[in-house]
């Protein structure tokens, strides 16, 4: 049986469940405005704190806070 919420996702597959590109990801995750980490040079991404991190950005949005903290 499989725990999703201990899963670790890849760049690209991150990408994927996002539907973004992964250039996107790659500077998101380089700009520390998505939870991640690295291992051996190469990003990494929990899937609970994606999950979590989703929830926010949504909760943001419907609060009026969308623009906080962009560019």
């Amino acid at each position: 049986m499989k725990d999703d919420t201990g899963e670790i996702f890849t760049l690209d597959e991150v990408a994927a469940y996002l539907k973004v590109g992964k250039r996107t990801v790659y500077r998101l995750a380089a700009a520390k405005k998505i939870p991640a980490f690295k291992v051996g040079g190469t990003w990494r991404f929990s899937r609970q704190e994606i999950d979590q991190w989703i929830k926010r950005q949504t909760n943001d949005e419907r609060s009026g806070e969308g623009s906080k903290g962009k560019e």
